[in-house]
């Protein structure tokens, strides 16, 4: 039944031959398509991404943009601090932390699940703070290099107010390497989100993949995997 009498490069063969069609097989543990366990969840993993990722990059676009402009003062030092601890902080410790504090001492919002929008807060949270910080690094180190060109200083000498000048020339320039960077961060949270919807139970990609690891089941990981991967290639040839 499963083609395994056959010879190996055979059954290779067979299994491209399905996937190119979207066929995996049946799930071992639902016995139904592998692929339709995937994307039945997928939704979720969609929505937990975008509002995750449209966070962090207002997050992170404006702290970028206050400490490049703010260079040297306080708040330079602030935003800068803020980012690199929201880098070099792992998201299954900040996860279970925000968890203990929002929603066991504070109770001002649910531990897990999927929901109302106050189930979608935490989760992501969790999911924009590296993306955040990575943003406001980049954006930074970016707008630097560009306030030194020849032509920043030539529109201030013509007289064009900080805002348009900042507008028209230093942000749209400065946002070419975040773009680029954004395809990338969009990519790791549709296939990163594994640690953050297995800590909040959120019912999306990522937690039917870990689930199918655990109970071998085979068909759905590959189907979860061509899923996620035909996603992060198709985030990148548009941001190219």
């Amino acid at each position: 039944a499963l083609g395994l009498d056959r010879p190996l490069w055979e059954q290779y063969g067979v299994f491209l031959s399905d996937a190119v069609r979207g066929n995996f097989g049946e799930s071992l543990l639902h016995q139904r398509p592998a692929i339709d366990v995937v994307l039945e969840r997928f939704p979720a993993t969609i929505q937990l991404s975008l509002v995750a990722l449209v966070m962090g990059t207002v997050i992170g676009v404006i702290a970028g943009s206050v400490a490049a402009l703010k260079r040297g003062t306080f708040m330079e030092l602030v935003a800068m601090t803020i980012a690199l601890l929201g880098q070099a902080t792992p998201i299954f410790w900040l996860g279970i932390i925000l968890i203990l504090v929002f929603a066991v001492q504070l109770g001002w919002l649910p531990a897990g699940g999927r929901g109302t929008f106050a189930h979608l807060v935490l989760p992501a949270i969790t999911l924009a703070t590296f993306t955040s910080a990575s943003i406001a690094r980049l954006l930074r180190s970016s707008m630097i290099e560009i306030l030194k060109e020849d032509y920043i200083r030539t529109a201030r000498a013509k007289g064009l107010v900080s805002r348009l000048v900042f507008i028209r020339h230093v942000a749209r320039n400065a946002l070419i390497p975040v773009v680029t960077m954004l395809g990338i961060l969009a990519g790791e949270l549709f296939s990163g989100a594994v640690v953050t919807e297995t800590i909040f139970s959120w019912p999306g990609v990522g937690r039917v993949i870990l689930l199918a690891i655990e109970s071998k089941d085979f068909p759905v990981v590959q189907a979860g995997v061509a899923v996620i991967s035909a996603i992060f290639i198709l985030i990148n040839l548009l941001v190219d």
